[in-house]
Parts: structure tokens; C-alpha cells; sequence
């Protein structure tokens, strides 16, 4: 349950008007994230922020001595939201360090198994976790004015999807009582049973290994995925024009909300979807393999693409503490000190970080949480990259890049377009997303998750189509063997539902000696790193104005909520446990030794 604890601040230069507020858990997600805030309710403004979290995560710790085989099905475990975006990640890495390519059709399944991730996560976060924030009854409770409004205001695309007022939308998204609400509740149902079709089962895939998959391949396996796909394409018509409109009405309704979640452009993606043609896992052709992707790996930077290279992606990864609850181990063990180029790794590089747990009493002046403070040095500064909940950052630097033409989806070096084909009730339907004018915010950090939703299923139409050539063809190998090397190292790069996911791992003596999975949590919800910088949550909402209409007395924090949503936060990859000092935890496996204590 949400806590709202008001108090005075005793503010230096204006004592006694910020109100301190803190939404600790933050609700509609995992558990543990805190936020804290300070605000000034007479200037309507969040003036000061911090993200929390209060839970462990220690994966980099067990993983240590365990048989690089296992890897991917052990940080699955990670996360019952996106395991399969671990479990891929892993093999991602574990290919690079075996020296292993799989086979063309293993590599589309892949695809297809990850575009289907997308659709049913993106799905039933956009409708029935952040739709919530714009339904009617949120509306009616915090700005009942914006909602009078709405009644009264045509929806520009009704056309498309069905819905004559804005009002009408809003009431739509009301949870269990909505139309639309109830309709993508059904979707996700189909959607994960895309991805289970590809990958044996969801969340933790059963049929996914290094060297490729196990799934039988057949022309009825395809056509069952191709069913499901066609009615998602179909739902998909009427959802982007339908957010647009709602979006776009904020904008219209509430003049300046567009500075609500505004911060500075700093954005990552790491890439998505391996185009089998290209992609060898070899590190030192990481960079030209990594360009090749269906979704363009790169950093922006105040709204510029400063690279698209993996390679140098990898090398600027830094891992910083500042307020974390962690000793530093600058004088550990380096495992890594230069990658397969020659190029040398620093210290503070997953491949060389060191996880050393030193829980302290949370204090917001000095530590107080529980995730690192991941950056990417730009041979400057430490950027405090942000994924824009994933899909802003993916359609910007695939927009930019420029990289992409497959048909049914274009980057055009501005824009992406997207092509979705006829379906039963709906002829052919072109999609646009532009890079937003007023940068990245709470409301293009949300409109791109449509946008990408629809990507992703056009994406999805072309995997299935090289996968069925391959079939037809007679090529139906799925998985390519290999052997453990007894030194080796690998790095695998994708993209979580919410952003980017890297994992780095070191082999000696055929077993891992070190092992760091870095998902979005740690990147979004990262607290003040040893430079003072805030995180990408904090950022966002610090500075940001406040446009609920409710008093001090009953606010509910509307505007700061869709902020933290909008990056689709996800703490279970902070969920694991560590109790140090050399203690055991003892389970007991059966009634008999639960009775007797045996």
C-alpha cells in the first residue's frame, strides 16, 4: 500500500514549504521501489527526488563455480516478468565465449520467441498497468477538470479505433469494468502462447540453449504463430491511433505537460533480433554483426546518435557505487584488462566488477539503495543513460541509424514506419513514429511503447517468413554443438522488455569466475552515483511540475506516478538473497523432516 507521509521540511533558505512525500512500495509492480520527494506546493514543482530499492541482488555472487551450461537457465530465475530475455542474453554470451554460430532457423526462432515477448509485456504493461494512470476514474480523482473536457472532446481517429470521445477512451482503460482493458487481457493471453509455441514455455524457456534451440520446426508450427500474430496485427490498427489520441490530448489539455518526466536526452539500446546472416557471436566482429540487428544498437546523447557500435558500447559500460549499499573493490582481482581487440577494460567493467554486499540503514544524504549505479563513459563524462522504458530509446537509434529495411518496418533517419499488412477486418495500415519534439517525457516514453508493439509484430512477420523459407527448404537444423573452453570470455547484448540487458561472463578452469547480469533496472532505477549524479527515476521527477488539481491534504501524486511508470519499472532483478557471514540456510524437503526436525 502506498504511504503518504506529509511533514514540514526545515529547508535552509525557505523553511518550512516543501512537504516531504514518499510512494513506498510503488504499486502496480514488484515491491520494492521506493520513491522520496520533496515538493513545493505553492511553485507546483517535485524539487527533489530519490529512487530506492530495497532488496538484494546477488546472481553475480552464486554464479561463481557453476557450469557455464547452466548459466542461461539459472538467470532466467532473475526475473519472472522478462527470464527469457535473460535466458537469450546468456546464450547471447555463452555463443561468444564456446566459439559457437547457430544454425539460421535456431536464430528466427529466437526472434520470434523475443518479438512475442514484446507484444504480451508491452501489452499488458501499456493496457492494464500504465492505462490505469489515464482511466477514467484516475482522472475523475485528480483532474476532474481534464476529464469534463474530455467528455466534451472529439477523438481524431475514432474511425479507427471505435471510440467518439476522449472520455470514451479513458473509460475504455477503467480496470475490469473497460472494454479495451478487458480486450488486452485476451491478448496477452495469445501472445504468450506465441512465445511458448517458439520457446517451450513462459517465462523460463525450456527449449533455449547455446547453439540454438530444441524446438521441433514445422510449417503447422509456424501457422499456429502466424494465426495468433494476425489477430495481434489486427489489434494493433485501432491501438496506436486510439493512444495517440489520448496523448495527444494531455498535451492540449494541460499546456506544459510536456515537462512532466522531462530530462535530458541520454538514451541506450543495445540492439535486438540477430539477423542469422550476419551474426557469428565472434567479438571482433561484434560491430559490423551488431548493425545488422533488426533493432540498431546505440546511444544518444542530447538527441544525437554518438555510436552504433557494440564494441563500443561494451567498452564504456562502467559500474559505479556512490549510494549503494556496497563496499568498491578497486583493489580486487581484475579478471579482464584488455578484450579480444587489444583494447583494455577498465576496472569498473562488468567483466571485472566485484559484488560486495554492506547493508547500511537507509539515510537519503549518504546510502540508501540496494542497486548499483550503472554508467557509460563517453571518454568525458559518466552518462546516466536512461532506456526510456526501452522502446523510446530502440525507435531513436533505429530512427537514426537509418539501418533498417526489411519492408515491413524502415528507418528512414528520422522517423521509423512501420507496415502492417491486411488483415480480416482491416486492410493495409502504415504507422509513423517520429522522434518526439519535445524530447523524451512521461508521454513519448509511453506513446513509443505502442509504437514499438506494432514494431515488433511487423518485425515478427518477417522472422516468420525467412523461418518458413529455411523449412521449406529442407534446412531444419535448430541447434549446433560445442564444447566449454577451459579459459574464455563472452558478452552478450539485447534488449529486456524495459530496456537494455547485457550479461558478461569469465570461464577459468571450465567453470564461471565471474558472472554480471546488468537488466534496466539497475541503469533506470540507479540512486546518486560517486559523482552526485542522480539516476534516470530521480531526474526524471526532480524538477518536473505538478498538474493534479488536488490539494496538499489529498494528493495522490498522479503526475509523479506516470513519470516512474513511464520507464516501466521492474524490480524483481533485484529479488535474490544473500546472508554473508558464512550462514547456511537450511530448507526442509518433506512433512516427515518438518515434523521431526530432522
Amino acid at each position: 500500500m502506498t504511504q503518504i507521509i506529509p511533514r514540514p521540511s526545515q529547508h535552509p533558505n525557505d523553511p518550512g514549504t516543501l512537504v516531504e512525500m514518499a510512494w513506498d512500495p510503488i504499486t502496480r509492480i514488484v515491491g520494492s521501489l521506493g520513491i522520496y520527494t520533496k515538493i513545493d506546493f505553492e511553485n507546483r514543482e517535485v524539487v527533489e527526488c530519490h529512487s530506492t530499492s530495497s532488496i538484494f541482488r546477488g546472481y553475480s555472487i552464486f554464479m561463481r563455480g557453476k557450469d557455464p551450461r547452466d548459466a542461461h537457465f539459472i538467470t532466467s530465475r532473475i526475473c519472472g516478468i522478462c527470464g527469457d530475455n535473460h535466458a537469450t542474453c546468456s546464450c547471447y554470451a555463452q555463443n561468444m565465449a564456446y566459439g559457437v554460430k547457430p544454425p539460421h532457423l535456431g536464430e528466427w526462432i529466437v526472434n520470434l520467441g523475443e518479438a512475442a515477448e514484446y507484444m504480451f509485456d508491452h501489452n499488458i504493461f501499456q493496457e492494464n498497468l500504465v492505462g490505469v494512470d489515464f482511466c477514467e476514474k484516475m482522472v475523475a480523482e485528480t483532474n476532474p477538470g481534464v476529464l469534463a473536457r474530455a467528455e466534451k472532446t472529439l477523438a481524431p481517429h475514432s474511425e479507427a479505433h471505435g471510440y467518439r470521445t476522449i472520455a470514451d477512451i479513458m473509460r475504455a482503460l477503467n480496470p475490469f469494468t473497460g472494454e479495451f482493458y478487458r480486450e488486452a487481457l485476451q491478448v496477452s493471453r495469445y501472445t504468450r502462447e506465441m512465445f511458448c509455441l517458439m520457446e517451450g514455455r513462459h517465462v523460463h524457456p525450456s527449449t533455449l540453449y547455446p547453439g540454438g534451440v530444441g524446438t521441433v520446426a514445422t510449417v503447422q508450427l509456424m501457422t499456429d504463430y502466424m494465426t495468433r500474430l494476425m489477430r495481434y496485427v489486427e489489434f494493433m490498427k485501432k491501438t496506436v491511433p486510439m493512444h495517440d489520441d489520448l496523448f495527444d490530448f494531455f498535451y492540449e489539455a494541460l499546456p506544459g505537460y510536456e515537462q512532466v518526466g522531462l530530462r535530458r536526452t541520454l538514451l541506450g539500446c543495445w540492439g535486438s533480433f540477430q539477423d542469422p546472416e550476419f551474426c557469428n557471436f565472434r567479438y571482433r566482429d561484434m560491430e559490423d554483426w551488431g548493425r545488422k540487428m533488426f533493432v540498431t544498437p546505440g546511444v544518444v546523447v542530447d538527441g544525437k546518435l554518438v555510436t552504433t557500435s557494440l564494441i563500443d558500447i561494451n567498452l564504456g559500460l562502467r559500474i559505479l557505487l556512490g549510494s549503494s549499499y556496497y563496499d568498491d573493490w578497486t583493489d580486487q582481482e581484475m579478471f579482464v584488462s584488455r578484450d579480444p581487440l587489444g583494447n583494455p577494460v577498465d576496472r569498473r567493467h562488468p567483466w571485472n566488477q566485484h559484488t560486495n554486499p554492506h547493508p547500511h540503514k537507509r539515510d537519503l544524504e549518504d546510502k540508501y539503495s540496494w542497486v548499483m549505479s550503472p554508467r557509460w563513459f563517453d571518454g568525458k563524462d559518466h552518462l546516466a543513460l536512461d532506456t526510456g522504458g526501452g522502446p523510446l530509446a530502440r525507435l531513436w537509434t533505429t530512427a537514426l541509424a537509418g539501418l533498417v529495411d526489411i519492408g515491413y518496418v524502415k528507418a528512414t533517419g528520422h522517423s521509423v514506419r512501420i507496415n502492417l499488412p491486411k488483415t480480416a477486418l482491416k486492410g493495409p495500415v502504415e504507422f509513423e513514429w517520429k522522434i518526439p519534439q519535445f524530447g523524451s517525457n512521461t508521454i513519448e516514453r509511453d506513446r513509443a511503447r505502442t509504437y514499438f508493439q506494432a514494431y515488433a509484430a511487423a518485425c515478427a512477420l518477417h522472422f516468420a517468413e525467412k523461418a518458413l523459407t529455411e523449412i521449406r527448404a529442407g534446412r531444419t537444423k535448430t541447434w549446433e554443438k560445442f564444447e566449454v573452453p577451459d579459459e574464455g570470455i563472452g558478452c552478450g547484448f539485447t534488449e529486456a522488455v524495459r530496456g537494455v540487458l547485457s550479461h558478461h561472463m569469465v570461464i577459468r578452469d571450465g567453470k564461471i569466475a565471474n558472472y554480471h547480469p546488468y537488466p534496466p533496472t539497475p541503469w533506470n532505477a540507479s540512486p546518486r552515483d560517486s559523482f552526485g549524479t542522480p539516476g534516470p527515476y530521480e531526474d526524471a521527477v526532480q524538477g518536473q511540475p505538478i498538474f493534479e488539481e488536488n490539494d496538499r491534504e489529498n494528493f495522490k501524486g498522479i503526475d509523479i506516478m506516470r513519470t516512474v511508470r513511464s520507464f516501466d519499472p521492474c524490480l524483481p532483478c533485484g529479488v535474490h538473497m544473500y546472508l554473508g557471514d558464512g550462514k547456511t540456510l537450511k530448507t526442509l524437503h518433506s512433512p516427515t523432516q518438518a515434523l521431526t526436525g530432522e
